[in-house]
Protein backbone atom coordinates (compact mmCIF):
# COMPACT_ATOMS: atom_id res chain seq x y z
CA UNK A 1 0.00 0.00 0.00
CA UNK A 2 1.28 3.42 -0.92
CA UNK A 3 1.64 5.78 2.01
CA UNK A 4 1.65 9.56 2.10
CA UNK A 5 5.36 9.45 3.01
CA UNK A 6 6.03 7.30 -0.08
CA UNK A 7 4.20 9.78 -2.27
CA UNK A 8 5.99 12.77 -0.76
CA UNK A 9 9.33 11.05 -1.40
CA UNK A 10 8.25 10.36 -4.99
CA UNK A 11 7.19 13.97 -5.48
CA UNK A 12 10.51 15.25 -4.16
CA UNK A 13 12.48 12.80 -6.32
CA UNK A 14 10.53 13.85 -9.41
CA UNK A 15 10.59 17.57 -8.54
CA UNK A 16 13.73 18.64 -6.67
CA UNK A 17 12.54 22.23 -6.99
CA UNK A 18 9.18 23.82 -7.72
CA UNK A 19 8.15 27.19 -8.96
CA UNK A 20 5.03 29.29 -8.74
CA UNK A 21 4.06 31.66 -11.51
CA UNK A 22 2.97 35.05 -10.23
CA UNK A 23 2.19 37.81 -12.73
CA UNK A 24 3.85 35.70 -15.45
CA UNK A 25 7.06 35.48 -13.39
CA UNK A 26 8.35 32.09 -12.22
CA UNK A 27 9.42 32.18 -8.58
CA UNK A 28 11.10 29.21 -6.90
CA UNK A 29 9.17 27.98 -3.86
CA UNK A 30 10.82 28.44 -0.48
CA UNK A 31 11.33 25.37 1.74
CA UNK A 32 8.01 25.70 3.60
CA UNK A 33 5.97 26.20 0.44
CA UNK A 34 7.82 23.33 -1.25
CA UNK A 35 7.00 20.99 1.66
CA UNK A 36 3.35 22.09 1.59
CA UNK A 37 3.12 21.57 -2.18
CA UNK A 38 4.55 18.05 -1.84
CA UNK A 39 2.16 17.26 1.01
CA UNK A 40 -0.84 18.66 -0.86
CA UNK A 41 0.07 16.65 -3.97
CA UNK A 42 0.41 13.48 -1.90
CA UNK A 43 -3.04 14.07 -0.34
CA UNK A 44 -4.55 14.57 -3.80
CA UNK A 45 -2.82 11.44 -5.14
CA UNK A 46 -4.00 9.35 -2.17
CA UNK A 47 -7.55 10.39 -3.05
CA UNK A 48 -7.02 9.34 -6.65
CA UNK A 49 -5.58 5.99 -5.57
CA UNK A 50 -8.55 5.37 -3.27
CA UNK A 51 -10.97 6.24 -6.08
CA UNK A 52 -9.16 3.94 -8.52
CA UNK A 53 -9.25 1.11 -5.96
CA UNK A 54 -12.97 1.63 -5.33
CA UNK A 55 -13.72 1.53 -9.06
CA UNK A 56 -11.64 -1.62 -9.50
CA UNK A 57 -13.41 -3.27 -6.55
CA UNK A 58 -16.82 -2.34 -7.96
CA UNK A 59 -15.89 -3.85 -11.33
CA UNK A 60 -14.62 -7.02 -9.66
CA UNK A 61 -17.78 -7.26 -7.53
CA UNK A 62 -19.95 -6.83 -10.63
CA UNK A 63 -18.02 -9.51 -12.53
CA UNK A 64 -18.27 -11.89 -9.58
CA UNK A 65 -22.01 -11.33 -9.29
CA UNK A 66 -22.57 -11.88 -13.01
CA UNK A 67 -20.46 -15.04 -12.89
CA UNK A 68 -22.43 -16.29 -9.88
CA UNK A 69 -25.69 -15.63 -11.70
CA UNK A 70 -24.28 -17.19 -14.88
CA UNK A 71 -25.26 -14.25 -17.08
CA UNK A 72 -23.51 -11.60 -19.12
CA UNK A 73 -23.70 -7.85 -18.54
CA UNK A 74 -25.96 -7.55 -21.60
CA UNK A 75 -28.28 -10.23 -20.24
CA UNK A 76 -28.40 -8.39 -16.92
CA UNK A 77 -29.36 -5.16 -18.68
CA UNK A 78 -32.10 -7.02 -20.53
CA UNK A 79 -33.44 -8.39 -17.24
CA UNK A 80 -33.62 -4.83 -15.93
CA UNK A 81 -35.50 -3.70 -19.03
CA UNK A 82 -32.59 -1.87 -20.64
CA UNK A 83 -31.50 -2.19 -24.23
Amino acid sequence: MTTKADLIAQCKADNPTMTATINDEAIQLNAADYEKACSDWADMRLGQIADEAAKAQAAADKAALLAKLGITADEFKTLLGGN
